[in-house]
């Protein structure tokens, strides 16, 4: 048997000076990516996502959080209905555009579904969502939807662990 050896733990308190290391420790915990669209009166926008989570299976309800200093706040404060696509691995790069760029779907194929909200193909799962809350949390917004139309297919997860994108092996 061999002994491995553990580094030692960095221990603190959040405050705000250590606002980077408790980035960091969030960061140990690895996570799918999301792309959340929504329709606007800018038209279609879109944001990365890995604070998704499910919540229920009766009725279907699933969550996620948006930060209320993003730029893209308001578009997702204000939208009804929207869709939450899980990433497949091979969708990296419409994902670090759609971090730089909220109306990248002007410039990527999309179809509308019945409410308006833009969907993209590929992922690896879809929730078509209508908003049924919005919990406030901190410097977050929780918002939670009932999932009415879901879709999925096989395939690799577009991950995210210490600040890097990856996928599962």
């Amino acid at each position: 048997m061999t002994m491995q050896t553990l580094s030692q733990p960095t221990v603190f308190s959040p405050d705000a000076n250590s606002s980077r290391q408790l980035r960091d420790a969030f960061g140990k915990f690895a996570t799918g990516v999301t792309m959340i669209t929504a329709p606007s009166v800018d038209g279609p926008v879109a944001i990365i996502a890995n604070s998704f989570s499910s919540v229920s299976l009766d009725p279907a309800l699933v969550l996620w959080s948006v930060d209320r200093g993003a730029r893209r706040f308001p578009y997702f404060e204000a939208a009804d209905h929207y869709a939450i696509h899980v990433l497949a691995a091979e969708q990296h790069d419409v994902c670090k555009l759609a971090a730089r760029d909220a109306h990248l779907l002007n410039d990527h194929a999309h179809t509308l579904n019945a409410d308006g909200v833009p969907l993209i193909d590929h992922c690896l799962a879809r929730f078509e969502c209508r908003r049924v809350a919005a919990h406030d949390a901190g410097d977050h917004v929780i918002i939670v939807g009932q999932v009415q139309r879901t879709e999925m297919r096989d395939g690799q997860p577009l991950t995210f662990f210490a600040g890097q994108f990856g996928s599962v092996d």
